[in-house]
């Protein structure tokens, strides 16, 4: 009997995807530190040095179809994201922090404009700010690299722009006591809250997203716009952020566990002076 030969089915699109975004659907919860510094009219200070240990529950959503942009210099480009409600509170008073919903988005490569593929976040605030920060992706085998932040404020104008405050300004920072739980250096270094948390953990694996108001994505940055009294009085002017999404092993080698760990810095610039509102927080999925 002669061989049959049959074509075989096409193989369907598989279309968008989360990408570097897969693991977040779902919900995240955890601790953190809080470091801000706001103008003190109220009581006659130039400013108030805030610190909170914190509370974080950060639930994301699949959008649950494409989302098409239509194109005219090229092809219609579809993409997957997720919507996301951040709720964080102080973890000794259990008062209201911050409230945060958004997206992120996972954007494919273009070729009008030129540009890779890259992640997008969406963000408003109740306080009067809107914001669009944009970056790149990438896996890493094992623990995340974690630098140092600084929060030392620096000037935003006059002769000594850019460079850091130094002298009485800088009191707060060194007298200011630390919430319950948070480890010595906190202050000067937000970032060691996050390096203590995983110092004992065996990290399998990284996914790293890499975000901030000032990245350019095919030529055109993305930008933070505030209400009149924001800009007038403590304007937020850029937002930066690294998220680590970390494949952990459990602690009796039997099984695995997510866990998301961030830090964020938002400049705020009033007197003169740009001062670092560092965030910092270590989440496990429930």
């Amino acid at each position: 009997m002669p061989a049959v030969f049959r074509a075989s089915a096409p193989v369907a699109d598989a279309g968008p995807d989360l990408g570097p975004l897969l693991e977040l659907p779902g919900t995240w919860v955890g601790n953190g530190f809080n470091l801000i510094s706001r103008p003190d009219q109220h009581d006659n200070k130039p400013f108030f040095l805030e610190l909170n240990a914190t509370r974080e529950t950060l639930s994301f959503t699949e959008i649950g179809a494409p989302i098409p942009n239509r194109g005219s210099g090229q092809d219609d480009i579809f993409f997957l994201g997720v919507h996301y409600l951040q709720r964080i509170s102080d973890a000794v008073t259990n008062g209201a922090l911050h409230l945060e919903p958004g997206m992120w988005l996972n954007i494919p490569a273009t070729t009008d404009p030129a540009a890779p593929a890259s992640v997008a976040r969406l963000a408003t605030i109740p306080h009067g700010d809107a914001l669009l920060a944009q970056g790149s992706s990438l896996t890493v085998a094992g623990p995340p690299e974690i630098a140092p932040v600084d929060s030392t404020p620096t000037f935003s104008a006059g002769p000594n722009t850019g460079q850091k405050v130094t002298g009485a300004y800088l009191d707060p920072f060194t007298t200011t006591p630390l919430p319950p739980g948070i480890p010595d250096g906190a202050i000067a270094n937000p970032n060691v809250v996050l390096t203590e948390a995983i110092s004992q953990q065996k990290i399998l694996e990284t996914t790293v997203l890499i975000i901030s108001t000032a990245t350019q994505v095919g030529g055109t940055a993305g930008g933070i716009q505030n209400i009149p009294f924001v800009v007038q009085n403590a304007n937020a002017t850029s937002m930066s952020a690294i998220f680590w999404i970390e494949k952990v092993q459990s602690a009796d080698g039997t099984g695995t566990f997510m866990q998301l760990q961030y830090t964020q810095q938002v400049t705020l610039d009033f007197l003169g002076i740009a001062w670092p509102h560092i965030q910092v927080a270590t989440l496990v999925k429930q």
